[in-house]
């Protein structure tokens, strides 16, 4: 029997990078899409629930990073399909810099050599 993997809650502030990034890189998608694709990514080891990912989705409608529309889905029932704006791809850059900084100085801390 392998160890089961263990899951882990996102990283406060770090949804809405991947839900920018997310529907950047792969186009509009409805709620349930967009939370599936973060998990397959993070190979089941982020979970998502409902809840999570439509906060989310309100706070980047609301800053005016996304939109949406209503629209039909795969199994051709009514949804709301999430797209970035401009002003939502200038802050996936922003953030994505700042990301890269701060994990970059997480990193050098964490090979700190205990001896010195």
């Amino acid at each position: 029997m392998g160890v089961p993997k263990e899951r882990s809650e996102v990283l406060k502030g770090t949804l809405d990078l991947m839900v920018l990034k997310t529907l950047d890189a792969l186009g509009p998608q409805h709620g349930y899409g967009i939370a599936r694709r973060i998990e397959q990514l993070s190979q089941d080891l982020l979970r998502l629930n409902e809840g999570t990912i439509y906060a989310s989705l309100l706070r980047l409608t609301q800053k005016g990073w996304i939109q949406s529309k209503w629209g039909a889905s795969d199994s051709n029932r009514k949804a709301k399909f999430y797209s970035v704006t401009s002003a939502g791809r200038k802050q996936l850059a922003r953030e994505t810099r700042s990301w890269e900084r701060i994990s970059s100085v997480i990193g050098r801390v964490l090979r700190l050599d205990s001896q010195g």
